[in-house]
């Protein structure tokens, strides 16, 4: 006799109950007793055998069963009261680890089930045209239930991997004043390259508590920027990094790869630890930790989102390749993006924020800001969710981070509460300061106007604004203008929007020449083989402007 089978009754006793004795049913009854089994099994594993079949089997499914409950009642509960320390806990490696293991038992354990409660309904007795839908049913349940385990337990064991290429296991930062600032690096990374000369520089600062952010942008041709107190490289340039022209911000991680590894003993990456000590000095703020991004990784980042939705100000090219490296002409375009709104992939996304052809770095900081900004806004629950794999597979390609894995369940809470919160924005350079100001900085006025843009960041929703941040007033030689007023005033002015807060969405991208003309990628074309480089950067002039959709 089957192990599945039950008892037979003593002599005497009557088989009439249908459930524990089919054989004795009406086909319709035995019809239903196998879709009810089926159903028992995927809502309550272990209550089909304690009601037709191996009541010890059953038993201790449901055992399984309640502790399963009670384990998953428990995670909803910390997901309300403490988010923080559930998503530590299933972002550290050993407790995902466990988890892995526990979801892959619980899906076999739950097959078996199946495959047991199978051999309850015993498809011999049932109508031959009952068979194929019972079966169906059955296969359909444990897809659901063990299929889905099954899978949330490898979409796990994909997150646990990425973690633990990306993020550090050092000790955990606090945060400084109120705040958390990182350093987000971009560069072409290669084997062939010693050392990393970031094109992007900006420090993302978001309140410890409100997810409030500030997005400091420092253009890579900053000169004699300052080297925070206590770092090894102020023993070097006490005066800041002021060994010339060449001595640029985007230099540093270079030089100190080459050329002072030795100051940095036990540190994975001396040139970037350098650079964060640098932005810290130059801001005057305590940057805590760095993430430096290979922007191949940022263009897969980007299509595992499914792009991006921006409003472009005007057309940004797609540059060809070098042809006269001293002046920085390119060859003709590969391409161009239009103005308006578009949908960018990764490829032009990536081009989108490195294009600096016929403009110069600011514009290409607002875009990269505009980028941050637009992934920020959009890389919503529903979407992480429905794309997990690939997202968590293209953030390898981040090329390293000195942040604690330990603390992602803080700081993806942070990301939470930022959500939906406008970023605010300052550059060191255009349109916030004029473009000699990287050339020979102020680190007093610097320092001024980043305590004003943390300080207007760390202020409640609807509070007063901070004094200095919306009134006109000069930085630099420029005159500070509310991001409302009208670009062609500001431009009559010899301003430009301010960036202390998100641009306004309501500029109109630039489509047409001044004569009416619908700009066109082959007009632009046209101008580029005749030579026409002036009138190619009246045209594309306002491709700084951007807005996330």
């Amino acid at each position: 006799m089957s192990r599945s089978e039950p008892q037979q009754p003593a002599t005497g006793t009557v088989m009439t109950d249908p459930v524990r004795y089919p054989s004795s049913a009406s086909v319709p009854v035995r019809t239903k007793r196998g879709f009810a089994l089926v159903l028992m099994t995927l809502l309550v594993p272990g209550s089909a055998q304690i009601v037709a079949g191996d009541r010890k089997l059953g038993r201790i499914a449901l055992r399984v069963t309640l502790s399963a409950w009670v384990l998953l009642a428990a995670a909803v509960l910390l997901l309300v009261v403490n988010r923080t320390l559930l998503i530590n806990i299933i972002t550290n490696q050993f407790a995902s680890l466990v988890i892995i293991l526990v979801l892959v038992a619980l899906a076999l354990g739950w097959a078996f089930l199946f495959i047991n409660t199978l051999r309850l309904i015993r498809p011999v007795l049932l109508a031959p045209a009952a068979r194929p839908a019972v079966g169906i049913a059955l296969v359909l349940a444990l897809v659901l239930s063990s299929g889905t385990l099954g899978y949330a337990a490898y979409l796990l064991n994909v997150g646990r991997n990425a973690i633990g290429s990306i993020f550090a296991a050092g000790p955990s930062i606090d945060p400084v004043d109120g705040r958390y600032n990182f350093l987000m690096m971009g560069g072409d990374a290669g084997d062939d390259r010693t050392g990393r000369r970031p094109d992007s520089l900006s420090v993302l600062s978001v309140d410890a508590k409100t997810g409030q952010t500030a997005i400091i942008s420092v253009p890579r041709n900053l000169q004699n920027a300052q080297f925070s107190e206590g770092s090894p490289m102020r023993k070097i340039y006490p005066d800041g990094y002021d060994c010339g022209d060449a001595c640029l911000i985007n230099a540093i991680n270079t030089e100190v790869t080459n050329e002072h590894a030795d100051l940095y003993p036990g540190v994975a990456d001396p040139g970037a630890q350098a650079t964060l000590e640098a932005v810290s000095g130059t801001l005057g703020i305590t940057v805590q930790a760095y993430v430096l991004v290979d922007m191949d990784g940022f263009a897969k980042l980007i299509d595992a989102m499914g792009g991006i939705r921006i409003k472009a100000g005007g057309w940004v090219p797609i540059s060809g390749p070098m042809i006269d490296e001293a002046n920085g002409i390119h060859g003709m375009p590969d391409g161009w993006i239009p103005a308006g709104d578009q949908h960018l992939d990764g490829f032009h996304a990536l081009w989108y924020g490195r294009s600096r052809e016929f403009v110069d770095d600011y514009a290409r900081i607002q875009r990269q800001q505009c980028v941050q900004q637009a992934m920020l806004k959009q890389l919503d629950p529903a979407t992480l969710l429905a794309k997990f794999e690939d997202i968590a597979s293209a953030g390898t390609k981040v090329v390293e981070s000195n942040i604690s894995s330990s603390q992602l369940g803080s700081f993806v809470d942070l990301a939470m509460k930022a959500k939906g919160k406008e970023a605010k924005r300052l550059t060191i350079g255009p349109p916030d300061f004029d473009a000699s100001f990287s050339t020979v900085p102020d680190f007093d006025i610097i320092h001024d106007k980043v305590d004003q843009l943390l300080a207007s960041a760390s202020a409640p929703q609807g509070a007063a604004p901070v004094d200095g941040l919306v009134e006109p007033a000069t930085a630099g030689g420029r005159l500070q203008a509310s991001a409302q007023v009208p670009l062609a005033a500001l431009l009559a002015a010899g301003g430009a929007p301010a960036q202390t807060a998100p641009p306004s969405s309501d500029f109109t991208p630039v489509t047409t020449t001044p004569d009416g003309e619908p700009i066109t990628e082959a007009m632009l074309n046209q101008l580029k083989s005749e030579g026409n480089e002036q009138a190619l950067r009246e045209l594309v002039a306002t491709n700084g402007l951007c807005a996330p959709l």
